[in-house]
């Protein structure tokens, strides 16, 4: 039966009862005080007892590792662009497969170690050990799996690095900005092996549940502005705010919007929602029926939707992640451009095809979002049934192609286009199975071409310039539909300043400061 005709300004109206009132604070920019309190308390949900930066891709591990251990690039500040960092300069061979990495002179791992071409050539040999490769982390999935397509990395001198690949792979230089892939000094001790960074911080203390860290001296990017940071667990609503009332704590990163409004910041992350078209199916296999979809998704109801988790995304990369093209918007139309559409595409109103959506509630609830869509293409005279099943059910209707249309997550893996875009649109990946990643399992040679050649091109402005292209052509194609991207939120106490959240996740906290009264703790 066909779902009833519902204008969009009344359905916007329904979802927004009963909701919550909102405050989504995309950046805070504040004036610089005196520094107060010499340590800021930071809670995340799970503490390392451990704190080894090759053990996780996303999480608190990355974060509290990126105060601690130094990349050889390092994201720019709110992109996934990079910049100098332990290297200062780098170059490629021509068939590149060779990368030399000159080395900032002078610094020194918290132990008083000085970092050379060896040290760092060690850490990384440490992640392509069997041993290593077994506990996965996150070297696989930024390298292409284990062993990956590192060959070698050798020190040529005490400044001089190279690291050698097995193929062309473009996106290296981009990963090597994870806090996955940052250098760390393994060293022995009485309790096991210990990892010793050249960050700005260095870990003092560990127990369970509890991290903290201090300002190293003559950090070679500056000291911080706080002296101590203290990782603390903490995983609840209920508890984050009753910390931060009673000011044992100072700063929150929830997995997930908080409850409170006020102090909260957030940023769009790396995090995609998506609806993948089955394009092997006949009804779906025609462009206009899927472009009339995308012209019938009005954003401003489907923020409603997605509540504070998430907001809607206009294109095929999210903001911050480099060589994201902008352009015409990807959802949203007239009603007269969708009927228009289905009336080129041969729409069957007699057929209902059905919506794969995860049985997924928090923090984002999807099934709510898949039912405003399917309200959505309802009142464009598109009929929708929706089929929630538990998230292994959908990996395996997925990988078999056994859908029409899917409510889908992918993540910008390690800020790079390639490691979202190829997955997703090659005909390589369009693989029945549980390898499959292009669940739209759409095949275009000319897209294929364009990211194949932008994986294997190390000079980044010839890359960025094929990855608009490669977005222009599925902008004209829609084998798949970029719907939302999820935010990463903070919640504040009104002292804290400084805080520079970034699309990562792995935000930079030596600028973190508290300004008041109180003294110190």
């Amino acid at each position: 039966m066909r779902a009833p005709s519902v204008p969009r300004a009344l359905l916007l109206g329904v979802l927004l009862l009963g909701l919550p009132a909102a405050l989504l604070a995309q950046g805070l920019t504040a004036p610089q005080g005196p520094v107060a309190r010499r340590e800021v308390r930071v809670g995340v949900p799970g503490v390392p007892a451990v704190l080894d930066p090759a053990l996780a891709l996303e999480g608190a591990v990355p974060l509290i590792a990126r105060q601690v251990f130094d990349t050889l690039v390092a994201y720019r500040e709110g992109t996934t662009d990079v910049e100098p960092a332990l290297a200062t300069r780098w170059t490629v061979s021509r068939d590149g497969l060779v990368w030399t990495f000159s080395l900032r002179e002078g610094v020194r791992f918290h132990d008083g170690a000085p970092l050379t071409a060896a040290e760092v050539a060690a850490s990384f040999e440490r992640s392509l050990r069997p041993e290593a490769q077994a506990a996965a982390g996150a070297w696989p999935p930024l390298l292409r799996g284990a062993p990956g397509v590192v060959k070698e990395v050798r020190a040529l001198d005490p400044r001089t690095l190279q690291v050698v690949l097995v193929q062309p792979y473009a996106p290296l230089l981009t990963v090597l900005a994870h806090p996955g892939l940052a250098v760390a000094r393994a060293v022995a001790g009485a309790e096991g092996v210990r990892f010793v960074g050249s960050g700005p911080y260095r870990v003092v203390d560990a127990s369970v549940g509890r991290l903290a860290l201090e300002a190293a001296p003559g950090a070679w990017g500056g000291p911080p502005r706080a002296e101590r940071l203290v990782f603390l667990d903490v995983g609840t609503d209920e508890q984050a705010e009753a910390e931060l009332d009673a000011r044992s704590l100072d700063v929150w990163f929830p997995a997930g919007p908080p409850r409170r409004t006020e102090g909260a910041l957030s940023v769009p992350g790396l995090r995609v929602g998506y609806i993948a078209f089955q394009t092997e199916r006949e009804l779906f296999s025609r462009r206009q029926i899927r472009r009339a979809v995308a012209a019938a998704l009005d954003p401003a109801v489907l923020g409603v939707a997605l509540e504070r988790a998430a907001v809607p995304l206009q294109s095929f990369l999210p903001p911050g992640v480099w060589a994201r093209r902008e352009g015409s918007p990807v959802l949203g139309g007239s009603r007269e451009t969708v009927r228009a559409l289905l009336r080129g595409g041969n729409w069957p109103k007699e057929q209902v095809p059905t919506l794969l959506v995860p049985a997924d509630e928090k923090p984002l609830n999807l099934p709510r979002l898949a039912e405003a869509i399917q309200i959505l293409l309802g009142s464009d005279e598109m009929a929708l049934r929706l089929q929630v099943e538990p998230e292994p059910t959908v990996r395996t209707l997925l990988g078999g192609g056994a859908f029409d249309l899917a409510l889908v997550e992918a993540v910008v893996v390690g800020g790079d286009p390639h490691l979202f875009l190829f997955p997703l649109s090659t005909s390589e990946a369009a693989v029945k199975g549980p390898r499959a990643l292009n669940y739209s399992f759409y095949r275009n040679p000319r897209l294929d071409d364009v990211l194949i050649r932008a994986s294997q091109l190390s000079y980044r402005p010839e890359r960025r310039r094929l990855y608009q292209r490669a977005q222009a052509i599925l902008a004209e194609d829609l084998p798949w539909i970029p719907v939302y991207v999820r935010l990463h939120w903070a919640l504040t106490r009104p002292e804290v300043r400084g805080l520079r959240l970034h699309p990562t996740g792995f935000h930079r906290l030596d600028a973190l400061t508290l300004e008041g009264t109180g003294g110190t703790r």
